[in-house]
């Protein structure tokens, strides 16, 4: 019981810093904003795992669209977009207990966040087509959603990976989460 009642306390406090920062963003060009607000994300479903990691992403991502400024063009592009694509950062939590899990798991969020807007892109956002982007028009749906969407992507997963990296060490043991948890409830 005391696992559980630490686990959802510290996904309380890793969405509260991630809508935090997802206030703090770098408008990237005509595309979306670059900011740092999946890394808390990653490092919960890293420590927590899969099924944890996915609770908090929707959870965050809903929170995300009413209370930054979301934007959707309807219900299925809100959940698309926000609900849906912040659980697929959840992944990360595939590498819980692995050895570099954090910079491999943010990959792997980030990956499947990128995914899930394409997927949007070419489904919902389609009947924008075509579409003008950085000077160049774009009469197919998925070439603007690959180009759209890794615009800002792109780089937002590499700031995670790299500030992911950079934390790896210094979390190690707090990542470590079975023998981190049990040394700890004692």
């Amino acid at each position: 019981m005391k696992t559980k009642t630490r686990c959802i306390t510290e996904g309380g406090l890793m969405i509260a810093a991630a809508l935090v920062l997802s206030y703090f963003k770098i408008q990237f060009l005509q595309a979306g904003s670059i900011n740092f607000c999946m890394v808390p994300l990653i490092i919960f479903a890293v420590r927590w795992g899969l099924g944890w990691g996915v609770v908090a992403g929707a959870i965050f991502g809903t929170l995300k669209y009413f209370l930054a400024g979301g934007f959707a063009l309807n219900i299925a592009s809100f959940f698309l977009d926000y609900s849906v694509a912040y659980a697929a950062v959840g992944a990360a939590g595939l590498m819980k207990d692995k050895k570099l899990g954090l910079p491999i798991g943010a990959l792997i969020g980030c990956f499947c966040r990128f995914i899930i807007h394409f997927i949007s892109g070419i489904t919902i956002y389609k009947i924008l087509a075509p579409t003008e982007l950085f000077g160049h028009t774009y009469s197919s749906a998925t070439l603007f959603s690959v180009v759209y969407n890794g615009s800002y992507m792109l780089p937002s997963t590499i700031a995670c990976v790299v500030v992911c990296a950079l934390l790896y060490k210094p979390l190690e043991k707090y990542l470590g989460s079975a023998e981190y948890q049990k040394s700890s409830e004692r």
